[in-house]
């Protein structure tokens, strides 16, 4: 019995590629926009406007107060509604990407108000720029403290990938669905999705402990 299901899993081998292909296509687009929408967000939110740190401030909660599903529904089937019609495919980058964005904005404002005040006061002194100023004193310093959250980010990003499944997307875990219904041993087929995922996930979190290390060691040698 086991012996013929693992020969129905090695047939299915490259339904398998094309949904860890789409997983890491879907994960690597939304990662880069939601790095660079996040980034531009997070520096907004400590600029000296209030009014555009507020509402960025008030759209991250309501992201992060709402459960991802439901965020992927609205986008995929009210947008429509409203006359924007958007495939599987689409809907699901602005989803990830719209999600990264905003925990990677959390992330960069919380490095940039974690730069001592007297290091931007004296580049003040020194009559640099706003612009010198968050690009030669602020930003240098926040990455240093933002970097292994943000790779940890990246990690869960992925995961949440999973979650496209739900309107039709052929990913990773779409594709667990639709061998388990010619394999019927659902923790076999689903041991192997969490593996596929896992592959992508551990170069990160090795990623993430390494600069954790490095930041550590960087911080010890301040404090000697």
């Amino acid at each position: 019995m086991i012996w013929f299901q693992l020969q129905s899993l090695i047939g299915s081998y490259p339904l398998a590629l094309r949904g860890l292909g789409m997983t890491v296509a879907l994960s690597g687009i939304s990662l880069v926009l939601g790095t660079l929408i996040g980034f531009t967000l997070g520096v907004l939110r400590t600029s000296r406007n209030r009014l555009i740190s507020r509402v960025i401030g008030v759209w991250i909660d309501l992201i992060r107060g709402t459960p991802f599903l439901v965020q992927i529904f609205l986008i995929f089937f009210i947008l429509p509604e409203l006359g924007v019609e958007l495939d599987a495919f689409t809907a699901g980058i602005i989803a990830l990407t719209n999600l990264a964005a905003c925990f990677i904005c959390e992330i960069v404002a919380a490095g940039i108000r974690s730069v001592p005040t007297g290091q931007v006061e004296a580049a003040l002194a020194s009559g640099l720029s706003q612009w010198q100023r968050m690009r030669q004193v602020v930003l240098p310093q926040a990455m240093r403290v933002s970097l292994p959250p943000l790779v940890g980010q990246y990690v869960l990003l992925i995961k949440d990938s999973s979650v496209v499944s739900a309107i039709g997307l052929t990913d990773l875990t779409r594709v667990g669905w639709l061998v388990v219904q010619r394999v019927p041993n659902g923790l076999l087929v689903f041991a192997i999705v969490g593996i596929g995922y896992f592959a992508v996930c551990y170069p990160l979190i090795l990623l993430a402990r390494r600069l954790e290390r490095r930041m550590n060691a960087a911080h010890g040698e301040v404090q000697l």
